[in-house]
């Protein structure tokens, strides 16, 4: 039975879907077979980050209609046989699925799968209500701003609403200096103030933009920089390893790059 996670956030623009293709590889490369499922329907972007938006033939509503079989629907990536694509149609609105459908489409990849991640849309209206109809566990993914905090904070308690209980967070795009100077709030005010268990932080990087341009996740590509290393242990830490969290307030990029190079030689 595969562990079905709901990947959202309320506020748009926070980052869930390059966290979802990053996790997802990371995932896939301990070994594991995961299924992402794109649950944007008109706005479909996880295609895009993945490097597969010239694989995708058939879609989640193709399933449904009955024009093909979920096998036929699956685009596996090109890097990693064990990740596997279902994207949602472009020329469809939200409402063109129901929770019903959603659920339907998990129970087709349940038995073939270990992971069924769900990149959820933005805001909390039918699209969110159908991404999360059939998770059993959620990430929240948060920016340090008030405005995605707030809706981060919303969003805990309409899953919470749903007897979704194991909810974890992860906070993207830390800017180290600004939290310093106190520009930005800090990752120990955002947990007070949301009161989720942390499964990661990601730092802001280029790298991160310029991968996600490419189609080709970071977490493949530079195996060696800090936000590389972010994906790398949410994906053990959602294994249920115990993985220390690293300081990014003082941890030094090159330096940690240096280690590693000399760990895996």
């Amino acid at each position: 039975m595969s562990r079905v996670i709901v990947i959202t956030s309320g506020k748009g623009g926070v980052g869930k879907t390059t966290i979802t293709a990053n996790l997802g590889s990371a995932i896939a490369s301990l070994g594991y077979k995961i299924a992402l499922v794109d649950a944007d329907f008109g706005l479909r972007n996880l295609d895009l980050l993945l490097g597969l938006e010239q694989r995708v033939v058939y879609t989640a509503i193709d399933v449904l209609s009955g024009e093909c079989s979920i096998e036929k629907a699956l685009v596996k990536d090109k890097r990693q046989p064990n990740l596997m694509l279902l994207a949602a149609a472009q020329n469809r609105t939200k409402e063109a699925i129901s929770p019903d459908d959603m659920k339907k489409l998990v129970e087709l990849l349940d038995p073939e799968f270990d992971f069924i991640f769900i990149d959820s849309p933005a805001g909390i209206e039918m699209g969110f209500r159908n991404a999360i109809s059939p998770a059993q566990e959620a990430i929240i993914v948060t920016t340090p701003e008030m405005a995605a905090v707030r809706d981060a904070d919303r969003v805990v308690g309409l899953l919470e609403s749903e007897d979704i209980k194991k909810i974890h967070l992860i906070v993207n795009r830390i800017k180290p200096k600004m939290i310093q100077l106190n520009q930005m709030i800090g990752v120990e005010d955002i947990l007070d103030l949301l009161v989720v268990p942390l499964l990661g932080i990601v730092p802001d990087d280029e790298r991160i933009i310029i991968s996600t341009n490419k189609g080709e996740p970071l977490v493949l590509e530079e195996t060696t920089s800090l936000p590389s290393l972010a994906f790398t242990n949410i994906a053990q830490r959602l294994n249920g390893k115990d993985i220390p969290f690293v300081d990014f307030m003082a941890a030094d990029d090159n330096l940690i790059t240096r280690f590693l190079s000399i760990f895996k030689k």
